[in-house]
């Protein structure tokens, strides 16, 4: 510990803590469920998929990841049948990246399970806690959240 240091941890960690850990209960609940073919990382960029679907570069840029790796990860998703490559209908030379019908069901899933992590951590922090938590995040997205 350095003599500047007043052992408070950064702000990115401690919202790093809640994101890792519901990652994993969403991850621990597909599996449950029999999705259990699906891999952190590319769940990472399964969640990048917009409802009309996203463009590879798109969803590369977004998860901070080559174009190549997003490729392979969702060429890994399209063969277990989460996703599929649809013609961009604004552009003839491009191509989508769109949830498949496997895909909306483990997305619903997630968000059940999202929603089930929330309310625990509102119980644990309160309504108003967990309202101004919410607020001040929102807030500082906008300054961190280039794709927001």
């Amino acid at each position: 510990m350095s003599p500047h240091d007043d052992g408070r941890q950064n702000l990115a960690l401690l919202c790093f803590y809640p994101a890792r850990a519901m990652e994993a209960r969403v991850l621990a609940a597909m599996a449950e469920a029999g999705f259990d073919d699906i891999t952190a990382a590319q769940g990472r960029i399964a969640a990048r998929i917009g409802p009309a679907g996203t463009r590879l570069t798109d969803l590369a840029a977004q998860a901070l990841v080559t174009k190549q790796t997003a490729g392979h990860l969702v060429d890994q998703l399209e063969r277990a049948g989460y996703v599929r490559r649809v013609p961009d209908p604004t552009d003839a030379r491009a191509r989508l990246v769109q949830m498949a019908e496997r895909g909306w069901a483990v997305v619903a899933l997630a968000r059940q399970v999202e929603a089930e992590v929330e309310a625990e951590w509102t119980a644990h922090l309160g309504e108003e806690a967990t309202a101004q938590l919410r607020a001040a995040l929102t807030r500082l997205r906008e300054v961190t959240d280039p794709y927001r």
